[in-house]
């Protein structure tokens, strides 16, 4: 019996103690708010006055939900929002170790923390999430999706996430949700921050950034590095392919925000960011195989405000994002998307605002595969109008976008949401819409896309999708309680399949599935006494309508606990993680174990502008797979130091 296996047992009795906990977060938030009212009535103590983290999370300014800006309590999607505090105090690994933490989402991973990773928001695809970064699209057209191992926690300032279908909004992929990325920006006072840690399996981190600005400018830039030796991640033993060698990572980045202000009306600004990952992983017994990823993003943005009810922004993006593996296997692919964007926000009267998009997204794909001489581009140009409505205790918001790709015409999306406050500080909301993800250049023009010579053979055709959402939250005195129900039906998935329809011999890409998305996820949150506890519960159901089996590497429970405090000039902090058993294969035959991690996290301010941060991911040391014969980190530890004077 394998080590996971083994040691997979006790691991899938935490799950049940995590359904128990995170229900006794809504049991324990009854009592606790009536004994908040009292306190309040009684005016015993002014200390309920201040806000709580919960409460001024929710009156943070977000943008993803409506692609205008909106208070997070305002949103009528289900959107998550992590702050740099959170990043700061939870997040040890990559930006997929701290996405784990959000309900409706799953990661696999295959190996260390540069190696290959997948994200399933709400059981769709990893390919289903548009991922952007200061507003722009990343994405590969060959693997398709972005590339979440590189993308480090160190540049980011704060993380949005819509869960469910938004093509009316952001256009072809967004089938599964949208994951928004922030990098630093500066405001007010010069603030400069460096930060080195260390830890083990070789790992060491360093980075060094400075903020800041007047009222006419602003400015922002980030140095980063990390690296690690790592450990042996493919335990696959016995293959061509097995090499018991340290599958280390080491990953260089930077980013830059510039920012200033014309006039009182108008707002220039430029933001760029680049990553670079070398990390290990296993293809020949003696070689050292090398992933080499390179991410890169760049945009400017003219913001004009023309009147007070009319307002505008103009925007030019590019997006690189390059794999290449050597020595054994030698592969490169490129992918370059370019995008223009005009936005227009016009506002009927203080409840109703009209917003319109005018875009212009054009693709190219550099793959060796690819059957028109190792190139292929596509462009699509898109309209799209919104009308946003607050009214008393409804809200509404309609949104809709016609896509008119050039390869197979035109498509259209709506979505319609609408919610309502019923009172004592419950609101309840619903949403309808439908989604699509465009075939990828790679899967298209490949040698295993459609060969149309053929007789009978069509072209590849848009994955469809159609969703419906109801979702019921309840907040007050810094406690909340949400639950959220959603069926999400996907069509003409695109699978890699049988050969006789591409010049392929091994197999050949068709729309020859289709999936059905459904679960519910519960999420609280309340403050005991200086503890806030915080814990999500999803069970989902992701099921492949053509066999009736659970679509592959997906849990049907899994869910999160966390738990953190305050004392003077110290900050503890500890996640419970617990995902049940899932199938690695979409025959539904090898089974991958439950398992159940902690992590430990404190921080000492031992001086105004100095601090230490420490951080365990995996305390228990368990042994667990997102993917068979990967393994995936052991104990890990890393210790932080901080200095961030302000000038």
């Amino acid at each position: 019996m394998s080590r996971c296996s083994s040691s997979a047992r006790p691991r899938a009795r935490v799950l049940p103690a995590l359904t128990s906990l995170t229900a006794l977060i809504a049991l324990l938030s009854g009592p606790i708010q009536a004994a908040t009212a009292n306190a309040d009535t009684s005016k015993a103590s002014d200390a309920t006055d201040a806000p709580s983290p919960t409460s001024r999370k929710l009156d943070n300014i977000t943008v993803t939900g409506s692609r205008s800006p909106m208070r997070l309590a305002d949103a009528l999607g289900d959107l998550t929002l992590i702050t740099r505090d959170d990043i700061e105090r939870q997040a040890y690994g990559s930006l997929p170790d701290l996405l784990r933490n959000v309900a409706g989402i799953e990661m696999t991973r295959n190996g260390s923390a540069g190696a290959n990773t997948s994200l399933f928001v709400r059981g769709a695809e990893t390919r289903h999430t548009v991922v952007l970064i200061d507003g722009v699209r990343v994405d590969s057209q060959s693997t398709g999706g972005a590339d979440w191992q590189n993308i480090p926690l160190s540049q980011i300032d704060r993380v949005e996430v819509l869960k469910g279908p938004a093509s009316a909004l952001y256009g072809s992929d967004a089938i599964g949700g949208v994951v928004q990325i922030f990098t630093r920006r500066g405001n007010g006072r010069t603030q400069l921050e460096l930060g080195l840690g260390g830890g083990n399996l070789g790992a060491s981190r360093a980075d060094a950034s400075i903020t800041g600005g007047s009222r006419r400018f602003d400015y922002a830039a980030t140095l980063a590095m990390d690296r690690g030796t790592g450990f042996n991640s493919y335990v696959r033993t016995g293959t061509s392919s097995s090499n018991p060698d340290k599958d280390g990572w080491r990953n260089y980045s930077g980013s830059v925000r510039l920012g200033g202000w014309l006039n009182d009306a108008h707002r220039l600004e430029a933001v760029a960011f680049k990553s670079r990952t070398n990390s290990g992983y296993d293809a020949s017994k003696t070689a050292d195989d090398r992933n080499i990823t390179t991410t890169e993003s760049g945009r400017l943005a003219w913001t004009g405000v023309w009147s007070p009810a009319l307002s505008t922004e103009l925007s030019l993006s590019e997006s690189r994002s390059e794999l290449e593996t050597r020595p054994t296997s030698l592969y490169l692919t490129r992918t370059r998307l370019r995008t223009a964007t005009l936005l227009a926000f016009y506002k009927l009267d203080e409840h109703q605002q009209i917003n319109t998009l005018l875009e212009r997204r054009e693709d190219q794909l550099v793959n060796n595969s690819l059957v028109n001489n190792g190139k292929d581009d596509r462009y699509d140009n898109a309209f799209g109008l919104s009308y946003l409505l607050k009214a008393g205790a409804a809200s509404l918001q309609l949104h809709g976008r016609h896509d008119d790709d050039q390869q197979f015409g035109g498509t259209n999306t709506g979505t319609a949401a609408a919610g309502y406050q019923l009172g004592a500080g419950w609101r309840a909301t619903a949403s309808v819409g439908n989604a699509f993800r465009a075939p990828t250049l790679y899967q298209r023009g490949s040698t295993y896309g459609p060969d149309l010579n053929l007789p009978g053979v069509q072209a590849l055709r848009p994955e469809r999708a159609h969703s419906a959402e109801l979702g019921l939250n309840w907040s007050a005195a810094g406690h909340e309680f949400t639950i959220t129900t959603y069926r999400n039906e996907v069509r003409d998935l695109i699978a890699f399949g049988a050969a006789g329809t591409c010049p392929s011999t091994v197999g050949c890409y068709g729309n020859v599935a289709r999936a059905t998305l459904k679960g519910t996820s519960l999420k609280a949150g309340t403050q005991l006494g200086l503890v806030h506890l915080s814990g999500h519960l999803d069970f989902s159901d992701p099921t492949d309508d053509s066999t009736g089996n659970t679509l592959a590497r997906r849990a049907r429970r899994f869910g999160s606990l966390r738990a953190d405090t305050e004392l003077a000039a110290w900050t503890f902090g500890a996640t419970l993680q617990a995902s049940g058993a899932r199938w690695n294969d979409a025959t539904n035959k090898t089974r991958l174990a439950g398992y159940g991690l902690l992590n430990l996290d404190a921080g000492y301010r031992f001086a105004p502008d100095w601090r230490v941060q420490f951080n365990v991911d995996n305390a228990f040391n368990r042994s667990y797979q997102t993917t068979t014969y990967y393994a995936q980190a052991p104990r890990t530890w890393m210790v932080t130091l901080r200095y961030s004077p302000t000038f």
